[in-house]
């Protein structure tokens, strides 16, 4: 039998309506426009503003965007999973909301929090999935409502997160030169003591005590998370360059996580990268941590060509890292 790949046949997304501006955003906060785009460049970010919605809504439709483009019948889809760290509820799961919103009756689903990287280990374990012949159509969302954990009163941490929805469908091809060829993936548990959010676990839970004292929103130690982010992304992006022989001539495009413009130049820079390879959409979307790759893939798409040597960089919360090497599948627009 000969070894199934796994490649992606569609991508789509969703960002809320409401814009939050620097401008906006200075009103509330000591900050301005000059420093958040000096230090992150972030101009804009979507924000989900309509009560009672919430990180499924934004994954429902980029899922229904997605089946309906990929012209996908919902009861062909075998497994679903959603990369989130703003969950609708503790349980269920986001991703048995998202397919019961869409009319998906007949997949197994579960939810996957590894932070900012979310999507990528997604994206590794329905690549497993895929080759295993244990699934055939896999749909990976990432789906946040960074809002709902935000506080707007922390001018280190409040410029940098917004709210969007990306989600792509996964089948297996018998073309090995197409679709995931390698994965580096790893984490540090270190990580925890930087980037977390205090409360609303079963070590901290929900009181009125850790409501007053604000300990639901994200906590960030911007110096070493930042310090560990330029090392490994860059790190992992290059050792993933190397093993599989290829240069900055003969790779089509960088997918970086959205969550800083220097780390992300920093990556490319590593990589011996112009910009011009780069996918970059932080300036208008800020950084909603599990969906912003695959939001890059969707403002990207219609450059993309059939047999584009891509590579998928990601760190985050945990702390977790990696990169992904595949060639993409089809042509765009």
């Amino acid at each position: 039998m000969s070894k199934k790949n796994a490649i992606i046949t569609g991508v789509a997304g969703v960002l809320p309506d409401y814009i939050l501006t620097n401008e906006e955003l200075s009103r509330m906060v000591d900050t301005s426009d000059e420093w958040i785009m000096t230090r992150i460049g972030i101009k804009t970010r979507h924000i989900l503003k309509e009560p009672g919605k919430g990180s499924s809504d934004l994954g429902a439709e980029a899922v229904r965007r997605l089946l309906e483009k990929t012209n996908t019948n919902p009861d062909e889809i075998d497994m679903v999973l959603c990369a989130t760290v703003t969950p609708d509820h503790q349980f269920p799961a986001t991703a048995s909301i998202i397919s019961d919103k869409v009319g998906i009756k007949h997949a197994f689903h579960f939810d996957l929090n590894a932070g900012c990287s979310g999507f990528l280990y997604g994206l590794s374990t329905a690549t497993a999935y895929i080759e295993s012949g244990r699934a055939k159509k896999i749909v990976l969302v990432g789906a946040e409502k960074m809002s709902s954990i935000t506080d707007y009163t922390d001018r280190a941490t409040c410029p940098i997160f917004g709210d969007g929805s990306g989600a792509v469908l996964i089948e297996p091809s018998d073309d090995e030169t197409l679709g995931v060829i390698d994965i580096i993936m790893q984490s540090d548990g270190v990580g925890r003591h930087h980037l977390h959010q205090k409360a609303g676990g079963s070590v901290w839970p929900s009181s009125a005590e850790t409501v007053a004292n604000r300990e639901h929103f994200i906590y960030q130690e911007g110096q070493p998370v930042f310090k560990w982010a330029v090392s490994k992304m860059a790190d992992t992006a290059v050792e993933i360059m190397e093993r599989n022989n290829l240069t900055s001539d003969n790779i089509n495009w960088l997918v970086p996580h959205q969550a800083n413009n220097r780390i992300i130049e920093a990556t490319a820079q590593r990589m011996n990268l112009p910009k011009e390879k780069v996918m970059i959409n932080i300036q208008r979307y800020g950084n909603t941590t599990a969906a912003t790759l695959p939001l890059c893939l969707m403002d990207y798409e219609n450059q993309l060509r059939k047999g584009d040597n891509i590579i998928l960089a990601t760190f985050g919360a945990g702390f977790t890292w990696g990169a992904i090497y595949l060639k993409w599948a089809y042509d765009g627009k």
